[in-house]
């Protein structure tokens, strides 16, 4: 029997939180949701097939990273959202894992009604979304259905525009990097540029700048952060905000085996398959190449965690790619500390994390304040959903801060 098919072990409490969490960001807190039915609304298959807008010209064209490919109007969010802001879906050259050229899709949003020659921008790094294309954070914004909107619709309130990257691979032949630090740090950066650079925005290329993210959106914001001052150096950053981190991809990994976090651990290993051919598919079992394939297809976040609880990479594996070199050289490449951010930081964790060990996080704060960083350090007792929106608060009055000029010594 499929391991897609067998009925499914442990809690469904976090499917139903993320689909709650989904519906309120999305202002229809009072439909009913259950399980992954209440995956968000997306384009027909032939539709997404035939979206000429995602799929990267070949060959690239030439520029430097940030240079804008395309660009194209696009809404806000719900109507709320749109009342707020200006939006364009957008194309922009960024660079991969092994330091090539790429192209990465997502969405500028500029509040209406401020000087935008005089606004803020943050680069804004989604949390989770799934490997399939129809899952892309800009695509599911278009929609009003992207789980993180009211954080967003938080500093659009501010004056801030917001460039949000979708990270590499969200085309119609889906190869995204999830979690792998030395793609989605780049394209988090590129995201600020192609909105610095994108006209009918109107920004400025010397505004304020900050990065923002949970869960894999925290891990890119800090990725960004270390890899400004050699990356990007023109940019003005002033600080950088992430909340449940996957600093240490070795032990996140190794504590989702078997538990009810277990799709985050598939998806991850096809985010690092796709950035560095560790040879994924040849290490699957017949069950897991149907159930891996059907994945890359068609799930996203909610399917992630409907679909895959308790399982086991005995289920699908002939051989543990936890456990390989050339798996443990990605991991290694892809873990966050090796160098100080330069700008005051805020890290977030919850203390229940049943997707993002608590304890790796702990270890890159105490890395980080090792080696000088301005970080302030905040917990809440929690678990991974509920920080969602547990943390935008004080992530929101870290930035305010910022934005407005003033230092911050830390809590280390």
């Amino acid at each position: 029997m499929d391991a897609r098919t067998r009925p499914r072990r442990g809690p469904h409490s976090l499917v139903l939180t993320l689909a709650a969490i989904t519906a309120t960001a999305c202002g229809l807190a009072g439909a009913a949701v259950t399980g992954s039915s209440a995956a968000p609304p997306v384009r027909a298959a032939a539709d997404a097939a035939e979206d000429a807008f995602y799929t990267p010209p070949s060959p690239l064209p030439q520029g430097t990273p940030g240079d804008l490919i395309r660009s194209r109007p696009a809404k806000a969010g719900p109507p709320g959202a749109r009342a707020l802001a200006d939006a364009w879906e957008v194309m922009y050259l960024s660079t991969d894992a092994n330091g090539e050229p790429n192209a990465v899709t997502g969405m500028v949003l500029v509040p209406k009604n401020v000087d935008r020659a005089k606004a803020p921008v943050v680069g804004f790094g989604p949390g989770t979304h799934g490997p399939a294309y129809r899952c892309a954070p800009s695509r599911m914004i278009d929609r009003g259905a992207f789980y993180e909107q009211p954080a967003v619709n938080d500093m659009l309130a501010r004056g801030w525009a917001v460039a949000v990257t979708d990270y590499e691979g969200y085309h119609p032949d889906p190869r995204t990097t999830y979690v792998v630090g030395r793609s989605t740090g780049p394209a988090l950066i590129d995201a600020v540029r192609a909105a610095q650079r994108l006209g009918p925005a109107g920004l400025s290329p010397d505004a304020k700048v900050a990065f923002r993210g949970y869960s894999q959106g925290g891990g890119a914001a800090m990725w960004a952060g270390e890899s400004q001052p050699s990356y990007a150096p023109e940019l003005n950053l002033v600080g950088v905000a992430g909340g449940g981190v996957p600093a240490d991809l070795a032990n996140v990994s190794l504590a989702l085996n078997g538990e009810v976090g277990f799709g985050f651990l598939m998806y991850a290993l096809i985010g690092l398959d796709n950035a560095y051919g560790l040879g994924l598919d040849e290490a699957l079992n017949e069950n897991g190449r149907t159930t891996f394939d059907a994945m890359r297809a068609d799930d996203c976040a909610i399917e992630l965690f409907a679909d895959y609880q308790g399982r086991s990479v005995a289920d699908y594996f002939v051989r543990s790619p936890l456990a390989d070199a050339a798996w443990q050289r990605a991991y290694s490449a892809n873990k966050l500390g090796a160098t100080a951010i330069t700008v005051p930081v805020f890290q977030y964790h919850v203390t229940r994390d049943e997707l993002v060990d608590y304890q790796q996080a702990v270890t890159l704060r105490n890395t980080y304040c090792a080696k000088g960083v301005k970080l302030t350090w905040k917990t809440f007792d929690a678990g991974h959903l509920t920080g969602v929106h547990r943390g935008n608060a004080e992530a929101l009055a870290f930035l305010t801060d910022r934005m407005n000029g003033r230092d911050s010594a830390g809590t280390c």
